[in-house]
Protein backbone atom coordinates (compact mmCIF):
# COMPACT_ATOMS: atom_id res chain seq x y z
CA UNK A 1 0.00 0.00 0.00
CA UNK A 2 3.16 2.65 1.05
CA UNK A 3 4.26 2.11 -2.20
CA UNK A 4 1.10 2.42 -4.13
CA UNK A 5 0.46 5.67 -1.95
CA UNK A 6 4.26 6.99 -3.53
CA UNK A 7 3.20 5.98 -6.66
CA UNK A 8 -0.10 7.97 -6.59
CA UNK A 9 1.68 10.52 -5.31
CA UNK A 10 4.46 10.96 -7.48
CA UNK A 11 1.90 10.81 -10.96
CA UNK A 12 -0.18 13.19 -9.06
CA UNK A 13 2.80 15.79 -8.64
CA UNK A 14 3.59 15.38 -12.74
CA UNK A 15 0.29 16.30 -13.23
CA UNK A 16 -0.19 19.79 -11.05
CA UNK A 17 2.84 20.46 -12.52
CA UNK A 18 1.97 20.05 -15.95
CA UNK A 19 -1.60 21.88 -15.17
CA UNK A 20 0.69 24.90 -13.31
CA UNK A 21 2.88 25.39 -16.97
CA UNK A 22 0.11 25.43 -19.45
CA UNK A 23 -1.16 28.48 -16.82
CA UNK A 24 -4.72 26.66 -15.65
CA UNK A 25 -5.76 26.82 -12.41
CA UNK A 26 -7.95 24.02 -11.18
CA UNK A 27 -10.48 24.31 -8.10
CA UNK A 28 -13.04 22.93 -6.12
CA UNK A 29 -16.10 24.86 -5.76
CA UNK A 30 -18.12 23.47 -2.76
CA UNK A 31 -21.48 25.16 -1.72
CA UNK A 32 -22.65 24.77 1.77
CA UNK A 33 -24.86 24.29 3.40
CA UNK A 34 -24.49 21.24 1.26
CA UNK A 35 -25.66 18.84 3.79
CA UNK A 36 -29.91 19.65 4.57
CA UNK A 37 -28.98 22.97 6.55
CA UNK A 38 -26.34 22.03 9.28
CA UNK A 39 -23.67 24.64 9.22
CA UNK A 40 -21.37 22.36 11.44
CA UNK A 41 -20.24 20.89 8.03
CA UNK A 42 -18.70 23.61 6.37
CA UNK A 43 -20.76 26.52 7.92
CA UNK A 44 -22.38 29.14 4.88
CA UNK A 45 -21.29 30.17 1.16
CA UNK A 46 -19.02 28.45 -1.13
CA UNK A 47 -15.32 27.08 -0.20
CA UNK A 48 -12.94 27.26 -2.90
CA UNK A 49 -10.22 24.72 -2.92
CA UNK A 50 -6.82 24.25 -5.27
CA UNK A 51 -7.07 20.99 -6.84
CA UNK A 52 -3.00 21.65 -7.35
CA UNK A 53 -2.23 22.51 -4.06
CA UNK A 54 -3.28 19.15 -2.07
CA UNK A 55 -6.97 21.07 -2.20
CA UNK A 56 -5.68 23.99 0.10
CA UNK A 57 -8.78 25.84 0.97
CA UNK A 58 -8.31 29.12 -0.71
CA UNK A 59 -11.14 31.29 -0.23
CA UNK A 60 -14.98 31.14 1.01
CA UNK A 61 -17.28 33.16 -1.03
CA UNK A 62 -20.12 34.70 0.70
CA UNK A 63 -23.56 33.63 -0.28
CA UNK A 64 -27.00 35.26 0.40
CA UNK A 65 -30.51 33.61 1.34
CA UNK A 66 -31.22 33.81 4.53
CA UNK A 67 -34.57 33.15 6.34
CA UNK A 68 -36.98 35.71 8.31
CA UNK A 69 -34.55 34.94 11.70
CA UNK A 70 -30.82 34.91 9.20
CA UNK A 71 -30.30 31.40 8.82
CA UNK A 72 -29.19 29.75 5.76
CA UNK A 73 -31.96 27.40 3.81
CA UNK A 74 -30.54 24.08 2.51
CA UNK A 75 -28.20 24.01 -0.98
CA UNK A 76 -30.25 21.92 -3.28
CA UNK A 77 -27.47 21.97 -6.04
CA UNK A 78 -25.20 23.74 -8.40
CA UNK A 79 -24.32 24.51 -11.34
CA UNK A 80 -21.50 27.01 -13.83
CA UNK A 81 -21.58 28.64 -16.77
CA UNK A 82 -19.21 29.70 -19.03
CA UNK A 83 -20.85 31.96 -21.15
CA UNK A 84 -22.09 34.04 -18.04
CA UNK A 85 -18.73 33.26 -15.91
CA UNK A 86 -21.34 32.59 -13.15
CA UNK A 87 -21.70 30.03 -10.55
CA UNK A 88 -25.57 28.95 -9.76
CA UNK A 89 -26.13 28.08 -6.48
CA UNK A 90 -30.08 26.56 -5.47
CA UNK A 91 -31.46 26.50 -1.75
CA UNK A 92 -35.03 25.47 -1.02
CA UNK A 93 -36.39 29.07 -1.57
CA UNK A 94 -34.43 30.44 -4.37
CA UNK A 95 -31.43 30.15 -6.89
CA UNK A 96 -28.43 32.50 -6.89
CA UNK A 97 -26.18 33.60 -9.52
CA UNK A 98 -22.40 34.83 -8.31
CA UNK A 99 -19.66 36.13 -10.83
CA UNK A 100 -16.75 34.01 -11.00
CA UNK A 101 -15.06 36.78 -11.57
CA UNK A 102 -16.18 39.98 -8.70
CA UNK A 103 -17.51 37.13 -6.77
CA UNK A 104 -20.54 39.47 -5.94
CA UNK A 105 -23.94 38.47 -6.25
CA UNK A 106 -25.60 39.69 -9.19
CA UNK A 107 -29.24 38.50 -8.85
CA UNK A 108 -31.14 35.92 -6.55
CA UNK A 109 -34.97 34.66 -7.24
CA UNK A 110 -37.36 33.59 -5.34
CA UNK A 111 -39.63 30.98 -7.40
CA UNK A 112 -43.25 30.38 -6.02
CA UNK A 113 -42.39 26.45 -5.69
CA UNK A 114 -39.25 26.73 -4.49
CA UNK A 115 -35.87 25.23 -5.93
CA UNK A 116 -33.95 21.87 -5.87
CA UNK A 117 -30.87 20.52 -7.51
CA UNK A 118 -31.28 22.06 -11.32
CA UNK A 119 -29.14 21.29 -14.71
CA UNK A 120 -27.67 23.84 -16.69
CA UNK A 121 -27.58 23.57 -20.42
CA UNK A 122 -23.99 22.70 -22.59
CA UNK A 123 -24.00 26.45 -24.25
CA UNK A 124 -24.67 27.78 -20.76
CA UNK A 125 -27.70 29.82 -21.38
CA UNK A 126 -31.28 27.91 -19.75
CA UNK A 127 -31.94 26.45 -16.52
CA UNK A 128 -33.90 23.88 -16.04
CA UNK A 129 -34.96 24.46 -12.47
CA UNK A 130 -36.96 21.85 -10.35
CA UNK A 131 -39.05 23.29 -7.79
CA UNK A 132 -38.76 21.92 -4.56
CA UNK A 133 -40.91 18.87 -4.64
CA UNK A 134 -43.67 20.19 -6.70
CA UNK A 135 -45.32 19.82 -9.72
CA UNK A 136 -43.31 21.71 -12.24
CA UNK A 137 -39.84 22.73 -13.49
CA UNK A 138 -38.89 25.87 -14.44
CA UNK A 139 -37.06 27.04 -17.69
CA UNK A 140 -35.17 29.99 -17.24
CA UNK A 141 -32.43 32.11 -18.70
CA UNK A 142 -29.54 31.86 -16.94
CA UNK A 143 -28.88 35.99 -17.41
CA UNK A 144 -31.61 36.68 -16.08
CA UNK A 145 -33.53 33.82 -13.74
CA UNK A 146 -36.74 34.81 -15.69
CA UNK A 147 -39.23 32.39 -16.04
CA UNK A 148 -39.58 31.60 -19.84
CA UNK A 149 -41.98 28.73 -19.38
CA UNK A 150 -43.13 25.52 -16.91
CA UNK A 151 -42.97 21.91 -17.19
CA UNK A 152 -45.23 20.15 -15.56
CA UNK A 153 -44.75 16.57 -14.64
CA UNK A 154 -46.86 16.19 -11.00
CA UNK A 155 -43.91 14.21 -10.23
CA UNK A 156 -42.66 15.57 -7.06
CA UNK A 157 -39.68 17.51 -9.26
CA UNK A 158 -36.21 16.84 -7.80
CA UNK A 159 -33.04 15.66 -9.63
CA UNK A 160 -32.32 17.12 -13.30
CA UNK A 161 -30.05 16.33 -15.68
CA UNK A 162 -29.21 17.82 -18.88
CA UNK A 163 -27.15 15.63 -21.70
CA UNK A 164 -24.16 16.96 -22.67
CA UNK A 165 -25.01 17.30 -26.08
CA UNK A 166 -27.67 19.53 -25.29
CA UNK A 167 -30.28 17.49 -27.12
CA UNK A 168 -32.30 16.42 -23.93
CA UNK A 169 -33.24 16.86 -19.94
CA UNK A 170 -33.81 14.03 -17.89
CA UNK A 171 -36.40 14.45 -15.23
CA UNK A 172 -36.79 12.52 -12.24
CA UNK A 173 -39.08 13.08 -9.61
CA UNK A 174 -39.82 11.72 -5.95
CA UNK A 175 -43.15 10.63 -6.77
CA UNK A 176 -42.46 8.73 -9.79
CA UNK A 177 -41.10 5.30 -11.04
CA UNK A 178 -40.53 6.90 -14.21
CA UNK A 179 -37.69 9.30 -15.73
CA UNK A 180 -39.15 11.66 -18.21
CA UNK A 181 -36.92 12.85 -21.22
CA UNK A 182 -38.08 15.86 -22.34
CA UNK A 183 -36.40 18.21 -25.77
CA UNK A 184 -35.24 21.42 -24.30
CA UNK A 185 -36.50 23.04 -28.00
CA UNK A 186 -39.81 21.67 -27.69
CA UNK A 187 -40.71 21.05 -24.39
CA UNK A 188 -44.26 19.16 -25.32
CA UNK A 189 -42.08 16.45 -26.99
CA UNK A 190 -41.74 13.60 -24.21
CA UNK A 191 -41.15 10.56 -23.35
CA UNK A 192 -40.63 8.29 -20.28
CA UNK A 193 -37.86 5.89 -19.03
CA UNK A 194 -39.09 3.07 -16.99
CA UNK A 195 -41.07 2.19 -14.99
CA UNK A 196 -38.16 1.00 -12.60
CA UNK A 197 -38.88 -1.10 -9.17
CA UNK A 198 -40.21 2.12 -7.03
CA UNK A 199 -39.28 6.10 -7.31
CA UNK A 200 -36.01 7.11 -9.00
CA UNK A 201 -33.75 8.76 -7.22
CA UNK A 202 -29.97 10.35 -8.05
CA UNK A 203 -29.25 8.84 -11.49
CA UNK A 204 -26.85 9.27 -13.85
CA UNK A 205 -26.48 8.33 -18.10
CA UNK A 206 -23.91 7.31 -19.95
CA UNK A 207 -21.87 9.39 -22.64
CA UNK A 208 -23.37 8.12 -25.21
CA UNK A 209 -26.71 8.21 -24.18
CA UNK A 210 -27.51 4.49 -24.45
CA UNK A 211 -28.33 3.62 -20.17
CA UNK A 212 -29.49 5.03 -17.55
CA UNK A 213 -27.97 4.18 -13.65
CA UNK A 214 -30.64 4.97 -11.23
CA UNK A 215 -30.92 4.58 -7.17
CA UNK A 216 -34.60 3.56 -6.07
CA UNK A 217 -36.17 3.78 -2.70
CA UNK A 218 -35.86 0.66 -0.59
CA UNK A 219 -32.77 -0.86 -2.70
CA UNK A 220 -29.17 -0.89 -1.68
CA UNK A 221 -27.96 -0.76 -5.04
CA UNK A 222 -29.26 0.57 -8.24
CA UNK A 223 -31.14 -0.32 -11.65
CA UNK A 224 -30.52 0.36 -15.03
CA UNK A 225 -32.62 1.09 -18.11
CA UNK A 226 -32.01 1.21 -21.77
CA UNK A 227 -32.84 4.83 -23.26
CA UNK A 228 -33.30 3.59 -26.49
CA UNK A 229 -36.47 0.95 -25.49
CA UNK A 230 -36.78 2.90 -22.25
CA UNK A 231 -36.88 -0.42 -20.49
CA UNK A 232 -35.73 -1.23 -17.03
CA UNK A 233 -33.41 -4.18 -17.48
CA UNK A 234 -31.09 -4.93 -14.63
CA UNK A 235 -31.85 -4.85 -11.38
CA UNK A 236 -28.38 -4.90 -8.71
CA UNK A 237 -28.15 -5.62 -5.12
CA UNK A 238 -24.78 -4.35 -3.39
CA UNK A 239 -23.56 -7.90 -2.44
CA UNK A 240 -22.37 -8.68 1.50
CA UNK A 241 -23.84 -5.81 2.75
CA UNK A 242 -27.26 -5.37 4.70
CA UNK A 243 -29.60 -1.97 4.85
CA UNK A 244 -29.76 -0.27 8.16
CA UNK A 245 -30.13 3.15 9.82
CA UNK A 246 -29.94 5.95 7.56
CA UNK A 247 -29.98 9.61 8.69
CA UNK A 248 -30.74 11.49 5.58
CA UNK A 249 -32.64 10.76 2.00
CA UNK A 250 -35.11 7.55 2.84
CA UNK A 251 -33.42 5.09 0.71
CA UNK A 252 -30.16 2.79 1.45
CA UNK A 253 -27.90 3.98 -1.76
CA UNK A 254 -28.16 8.04 -2.75
CA UNK A 255 -25.37 9.04 -4.52
CA UNK A 256 -24.70 6.98 -7.67
CA UNK A 257 -22.20 8.40 -10.29
CA UNK A 258 -20.17 6.65 -13.29
CA UNK A 259 -16.08 7.58 -13.39
CA UNK A 260 -15.63 9.53 -16.98
CA UNK A 261 -14.06 6.99 -18.69
CA UNK A 262 -17.04 5.18 -17.50
CA UNK A 263 -15.24 2.16 -16.72
CA UNK A 264 -16.69 1.99 -12.98
CA UNK A 265 -19.88 2.49 -11.18
CA UNK A 266 -19.39 3.89 -7.75
CA UNK A 267 -22.82 3.90 -5.64
CA UNK A 268 -23.34 5.49 -2.03
CA UNK A 269 -24.29 3.36 0.73
CA UNK A 270 -25.78 5.56 4.09
CA UNK A 271 -26.11 2.77 6.58
CA UNK A 272 -22.73 0.90 6.15
CA UNK A 273 -20.97 4.46 5.58
CA UNK A 274 -18.90 3.38 2.06
CA UNK A 275 -18.82 3.74 -1.64
CA UNK A 276 -19.44 0.41 -3.25
CA UNK A 277 -17.53 0.13 -6.23
CA UNK A 278 -18.88 -1.97 -9.56
CA UNK A 279 -17.22 -2.78 -12.81
CA UNK A 280 -18.98 -1.22 -15.93
CA UNK A 281 -17.47 -2.87 -18.41
CA UNK A 282 -19.58 -5.89 -18.46
CA UNK A 283 -23.93 -5.84 -18.40
CA UNK A 284 -24.96 -5.76 -15.39
CA UNK A 285 -21.73 -4.29 -13.29
CA UNK A 286 -20.32 -6.50 -11.43
CA UNK A 287 -18.97 -5.93 -7.69
CA UNK A 288 -15.15 -5.05 -7.14
CA UNK A 289 -15.21 -3.62 -3.79
CA UNK A 290 -15.97 -1.06 -1.52
CA UNK A 291 -14.12 2.24 0.54
CA UNK A 292 -15.33 3.00 4.08
CA UNK A 293 -15.90 6.79 4.76
CA UNK A 294 -16.16 8.98 7.94
CA UNK A 295 -19.79 9.53 7.67
CA UNK A 296 -23.55 8.65 5.78
CA UNK A 297 -22.70 9.55 2.04
CA UNK A 298 -25.41 11.01 0.11
CA UNK A 299 -23.99 12.17 -3.19
CA UNK A 300 -20.96 11.44 -5.51
CA UNK A 301 -18.89 12.84 -8.16
CA UNK A 302 -15.37 13.07 -10.13
CA UNK A 303 -12.62 14.85 -10.97
CA UNK A 304 -13.08 15.73 -14.85
CA UNK A 305 -9.56 14.41 -15.43
CA UNK A 306 -10.97 10.71 -13.81
CA UNK A 307 -8.45 10.73 -10.91
CA UNK A 308 -10.10 11.51 -8.11
CA UNK A 309 -13.55 10.43 -6.54
CA UNK A 310 -15.52 13.34 -4.34
CA UNK A 311 -18.19 11.82 -1.77
CA UNK A 312 -20.53 14.05 -0.27
CA UNK A 313 -18.57 13.17 2.70
CA UNK A 314 -15.26 15.60 2.09
CA UNK A 315 -12.98 12.71 1.41
CA UNK A 316 -10.81 13.02 -1.53
CA UNK A 317 -10.35 9.15 -3.48
CA UNK A 318 -7.66 8.42 -5.71
CA UNK A 319 -9.67 5.85 -8.09
CA UNK A 320 -6.84 4.29 -9.19
CA UNK A 321 -5.74 2.94 -5.46
CA UNK A 322 -9.29 3.33 -4.12
CA UNK A 323 -7.07 5.24 -1.22
CA UNK A 324 -8.26 8.32 0.65
CA UNK A 325 -5.76 10.54 -0.19
CA UNK A 326 -6.89 14.16 1.12
CA UNK A 327 -9.90 15.05 3.41
CA UNK A 328 -11.73 18.62 2.97
CA UNK A 329 -12.03 20.86 6.08
CA UNK A 330 -12.70 24.53 6.58
CA UNK A 331 -10.50 27.59 7.72
CA UNK A 332 -10.27 26.36 11.64
CA UNK A 333 -9.57 22.15 10.36
CA UNK A 334 -13.28 21.17 10.90
CA UNK A 335 -14.52 18.87 8.88
CA UNK A 336 -16.71 19.98 5.69
CA UNK A 337 -19.14 17.60 3.80
CA UNK A 338 -21.60 18.63 0.88
CA UNK A 339 -24.13 17.19 -1.55
CA UNK A 340 -23.11 20.08 -4.33
CA UNK A 341 -19.56 20.34 -5.74
CA UNK A 342 -18.14 21.50 -9.05
CA UNK A 343 -14.84 21.48 -10.67
CA UNK A 344 -14.27 24.90 -12.39
CA UNK A 345 -10.68 25.67 -14.40
CA UNK A 346 -9.51 28.86 -14.67
CA UNK A 347 -6.97 30.95 -17.09
CA UNK A 348 -6.15 34.01 -17.10
CA UNK A 349 -8.33 35.02 -14.63
CA UNK A 350 -11.50 33.13 -16.88
CA UNK A 351 -13.44 30.27 -16.30
CA UNK A 352 -12.48 27.89 -19.64
CA UNK A 353 -13.55 24.62 -18.45
CA UNK A 354 -16.27 23.00 -15.50
CA UNK A 355 -17.65 19.93 -14.29
CA UNK A 356 -20.70 18.68 -13.46
CA UNK A 357 -22.52 18.30 -10.30
CA UNK A 358 -23.71 15.05 -11.16
CA UNK A 359 -20.99 12.18 -12.28
CA UNK A 360 -22.42 11.66 -16.10
CA UNK A 361 -20.15 9.27 -18.05
CA UNK A 362 -17.93 11.09 -20.79
CA UNK A 363 -17.08 8.20 -23.49
CA UNK A 364 -18.35 8.93 -26.71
Amino acid sequence: MRTTLLSVSFLYLLLTVAHAQSGVKRYLYVAEPGIRNYLEYGGHGILVYDIDDNYKLVKRIPTGSLDAAGHPSNVKGVCVSLATQCIYVSTIKSLMCISLQSEKLLWEKVYEAGCDRMAISPDGLTIFQPSFEKDQWYVLDAKTGEVKEQVVLKSKAHNTIFAPNGKAVYMEGLASPYVTVVNPKNTSKQRQIGPFSASVRPFTIDGKQSLLYGNVNELLGFEIADLKTGKMIHRVEVPGFEKGFIKRHGCPSHGIGLTPNEKELWVADGANQRMHIFDNQQMPPRYLSSVALRDQPGWVTFSMDGRHAWPSTGEIIDIASKAIIHRLADEKGEIVQSEKVVEIHFQGGKAVKKGDQFGLGRKK
